[in-house]
């Protein structure tokens, strides 16, 4: 089982520690009724074309590699439905090194690897044209690359996340029906938690009492500015995770990281990668 060392974002209890802790990745319609007519000499019914499929041009090797720590290069587009509600319900696992583009049959900007610092790479699918597949990126917030028709693995999806950031409510959903709510500590207004789609990166082993000895979620978002939050995170991610202060739940008071309680974690750490993690109002 491959290992990953990463720091998870959270702001450090002055009663307790002087420092942030330093978390290691353990990697694991209705009908429409219509009338036809038919004239006395009726012409050979026509199939409608298959769409064709946009040509995939080819990729430099030299392009860079998704990484944990480094943020993609410029030039991926914004995620349109940033805030959508529906359920994301499937994802992709590339098979290989598989090339992200910035539009169906355009730019290559960057490879996706099988793993992401040992961590098996799962992006949901957010869009779909001609062959092609727009995924939900990591390590950076509200970006989304284009997938060609091969090279990848599809991946079913059942479960979603919703944090709500004017109710601190996280609301955990499996096939659209609604699971568990829990009350959660966010981000502050210099480090807000990242609105938006994101994802689960992988589950975690904990270091430290503030995390109260349960697994953390990792989360494909990083902070929105990170000049602001503590020293040294501003390569991390953020994350869902317990905390050991029920005082601060429904409070903004995070790094950008979601605090639940260690009940909440230890069910939520059930959630397999790649599934979506929605931040919204």
């Amino acid at each position: 089982m491959a290992f990953l060392r990463w720091r998870i974002i959270g702001i450090v209890a002055a009663v307790v520690l002087a420092v942030v802790a330093t978390v290691v990745f353990m990697l694991r319609q209705p009908a429409v009724v219509t009338t036809t007519f038919v004239s006395a000499s009726p012409s050979p019914a026509r199939s409608a074309p298959a769409p064709s499929v946009i040509p995939v041009p080819p990729a430099p090797a030299d392009l860079p590699v998704l990484d944990y720590f480094k943020r993609p290069p410029k030039g991926f587009p914004a995620d349109s439905e940033q805030e959508s509600t529906a359920p994301i319900t499937q994802a992709l696992h590339p098979t290989g090194k598989l090339a992200l583009y910035d539009a169906p049959g355009g730019k290559p900007l960057a490879y996706a690897a099988a793993t992401i610092s040992g961590v098996p790479l799962i992006m949901p699918i957010v869009g779909e044209k001609q062959g092609w597949r727009s995924v939900i990126l990591p390590s950076v917030n509200r970006s989304v690359g284009w997938a060609p028709p091969t090279g990848w693995q599809a991946v079913e999806l059942h479960d979603q996340l919703v944090v709500h950031l004017k109710t601190h409510q996280l609301v955990w959903l499996h096939d659209g029906e609604r699971v568990h709510e829990w009350t959660a500590a966010l981000g502050t207004s210099r480090t807000p938690t990242p609105r938006g789609r994101t994802f689960v990166l992988a589950r975690t082993p904990s270091q430290g009492k503030v995390y109260a000895g349960v697994d953390v979620l990792a989360l494909g978002a990083v902070p929105d500015h990170p000049e602001a939050v503590a020293d040294g995170l501003a390569g991390a991610h953020t994350g869902i995770h317990a905390w050991y202060d029920p005082s601060v739940f429904g409070k903004n008071t995070s790094n950008g990281c979601i605090r639940v309680s260690k009940a909440a974690q230890q069910q939520l750490v059930g959630v397999p990668a790649g599934t979506e993690v929605l931040v919204i109002e």
